[in-house]
């Protein structure tokens, strides 16, 4: 590793130029910051250094980064509301959060430097991914305490971009926007924009005669088979976005619209590793894992070693040599499901079932897709039977506790008692009965 001073970066909304070793000493540098920051201000990291002997002063290298102790979801959960800031409250400018498995969400932190830094890689997002300056750019992401709006929003001003900043729902209205401002960019999720195509056939517009060229899509797995389409149906680039708010916001990598080869990961930003889920071994690049990452800039909640759950696969650069590239995420470590955008655990709904006394703690939930969109139905059987009405009165209630609690439709069925598989080790929570490839 080169120990001379990395050359003057550019501004980050601009695609990085330096050289690998450049990159890896800048790295360096910002990891070794990053953990003085977090030892010296987060209870957390300063218990869970403490706990295997470690000081910053231990963390050197790149290489020592995997001495340190992971971060998962449920430490962040443990410190709720805002015990893994960095930095006094009076400090964050910006408050994200996403929903919790018990009701009690992963809160998030951001000071104006962190919405800045934000608001830059998301502008070097959306410019890798074929936009620029003087772009139209239509944001169908949820805007709230939900990252994709705002993030993709903030990026969007930065690179010089007219936003119509329009959130998700209101199909028809959203058709209509797109064609009478001329929107040239679009950012949403692709199974939600594949409804956007329909609602035009519907309506006898053809979906390539818009002014749409680019449509960067994330917040859920797509397949290759699913950007063919929207290709074809549109005429457009579909590219593809990877961010968690735990770690930022999308922005976090970005594939490149000249390549469409997977996602550069912005690692003077973000540092990744690829661990075996069940060992928590370090693989090398090229093994297939869960992916790690480490901030190394942001100020009010730095995360060091958060376990993402998304299995990948890390690949060298193509469009941006020195970032390396992690392939299309299409499944994750855990049992967690993507309905529509909105994350959806197996114990979110196990709570609701445990609350109607009629029924027995045996559920499954059944993913189907008949056509664009993933569809949840869960199945629940009665402690003892029921009459008809009864069964429909509590599948009525459960659709609608899963909606207002969780934020997403589905179907359930009553079954018989007795009915859903026993299971003498873990239960089988998830049957996935979507069409594979």
């Amino acid at each position: 590793m080169t120990t001379e001073s990395p050359a003057p970066a550019l501004p980050d909304h601009e695609i990085p130029t330096l050289s690998v070793d450049e990159l890896r000493h800048l790295q360096t540098e910002r990891l070794r910051a990053t953990i003085s920051a977090a030892y010296a201000n987060v209870p957390h990291y300063t218990a869970a250094f403490d706990a295997k002997g470690l000081t910053p002063d231990d963390i050197r290298s790149l290489d020592d980064l995997r001495r340190l102790p992971f971060l998962a979801k449920a430490d962040l959960r443990d410190y709720y509301p805002f015990g893994m800031f960095a930095v006094p409250r009076t400090e964050v400018v910006r408050i994200h959060a996403s929903s919790g498995t018990t009701g009690r969400p992963t809160v998030v932190g951001y000071t104006k430097q962190d919405i800045d830094t934000w608001a830059d890689l998301m502008a070097r997002s959306i410019r890798f991914a074929g936009g620029g300056p003087g772009d139209i750019i239509h944001v169908a992401y949820g805007y709230g305490l939900f990252t994709g709006g705002l993030g993709a929003h903030y990026g969007a001003e930065r690179l010089g971009g007219t936003v119509v900043p329009v959130s998700g729902g209101m199909t028809e209205r959203q058709v209509q926007l797109i064609r009478d401002f001329g929107a040239t960019v679009i950012l949403v999720t692709p199974s939600y924009f594949l409804s956007l195509i329909d609602q035009m056939e519907s309506e006898g517009i053809d979906p390539r005669s818009t002014s749409l060229r680019v449509g960067i899509f994330g917040a859920e797995p797509w397949t290759e088979a699913m950007r063919r389409e929207i290709e074809e149906r549109t005429g457009m680039d579909a590219v593809d976005i990877y961010g968690l708010s735990e770690v930022m916001g999308p922005g976090v990598a970005q594939e490149a619209g000249t390549t469409k080869d997977g996602l550069h990961l912005w690692e003077d930003h973000f540092y990744p590793e690829i661990i075996d889920p069940v060992t928590e071994e370090v693989l090398p690049d090229g093994e297939f894992g869960e992916l790690v990452l480490t901030s190394l800039t942001r100020q009010a909640m730095p995360v060091i070693r958060y376990r993402t759950r998304d299995l990948t696969r890390l690949l060298p650069g193509t469009a941006c040599p020195s970032m390396r590239r992690m392939e299309k995420v299409t499944g994750r470590s855990d049992d967690m499901m993507i309905i529509r955008g909105v994350n959806v655990f197996p114990t979110q709904i196990e709570e609701f079932v445990l609350a109607e006394p009629r029924l027995s703690p045996y559920f499954q939930c059944v993913l189907r897709q008949p056509g664009r969109m993933v569809e949840l139905t869960v199945l629940v059987e009665p402690v003892e039977s029921l009459g008809d009405a009864d069964a429909d009165a509590i599948a009525r209630h459960l659709q609608h506790e899963i909606k207002t609690n969780i934020g997403t439709s589905c179907r359930v069925e009553v079954r018989a008692p007795g009915s859903i598989e026993r299971s003498i080790g873990k239960a089988r929570r998830i049957v996935d009965e979507r069409p594979k490839g």
